[in-house]
């Protein structure tokens, strides 16, 4: 009798288990839990190469964009080519992207990294333009990450046809490193990273 009833606990235990595995897997919170704490045990890296002294490089490293233009919450345009002479951090995502809003605490790490240091602009470019839906998800997150909305084309070099991806341009205006994918920027290769390019 005893066997029976611990056999029927621990078939409901099971299928408790199950169920709330699911859950988390089909409902985009639970996703964004799963993937921020995968995020955490190294397993999205950000690809971080500069392109190397004479070699050909991918398209989009070294990659200098035409005039490209963003439209800040405040209804201002934000010119990329008045950012030379800063690093930008450039982020591509959608407020329906679970991945893409599992990497952005880590960006707002990344971003306290630099508080104060104007030499380093973050874009968090929302790529459907939705402002309310945008600014809500910042406000929940409790982050100060600045988002803006395209104004003009995007380069395939820098946006191709997956979001999240990452663009960082050095401080002449050439891509110095992309990433398509979620990562996990709040590590310290990426903050070293930028500041070897401030140091540049």
């Amino acid at each position: 009798m005893v066997d029976v009833d611990k056999k029927k606990i621990r078939r409901i235990i099971k299928n408790l288990a199950v169920a709330a595995l699911i859950l988390v897997l089909v409902l985009p919170a639970g996703r964004i839990w799963v993937q921020r704490g995968l995020m955490k045990i190294g397993l999205f890296r950000p690809d971080l190469e500069q392109p190397k002294e004479g070699s050909q490089t991918p398209s989009a490293v070294g990659h200098t964009a035409p005039e490209v233009t963003f439209l800040n919450n405040e209804g201002n345009t934000v010119r990329v080519s008045d950012l030379k002479g800063k690093v930008v951090f450039l982020n591509f995502w959608a407020t329906w992207c679970p991945p893409c809003k599992a990497e952005m605490p880590s960006i707002q790490i990344l971003k306290d990294k630099f508080k104060g240091n104007g030499n380093v602009v973050f874009l968090l470019v929302e790529i459907e333009g939705e402002r309310q839906k945008a600014q809500m998800f910042m406000e929940q997150g409790n982050m100060d990450l600045p988002v803006v909305y395209p104004q003009s084309d995007i380069p395939p070099e820098w946006l191709g046809q997956s979001i999240p991806t990452t663009v960082i341009l050095n401080k002449e205006g050439r891509v110095a490193a992309r990433h398509e994918g979620m990562a996990d920027y709040s590590r310290t290769e990426v903050s070293n990273f930028i500041t070897e390019l401030l140091n540049k």
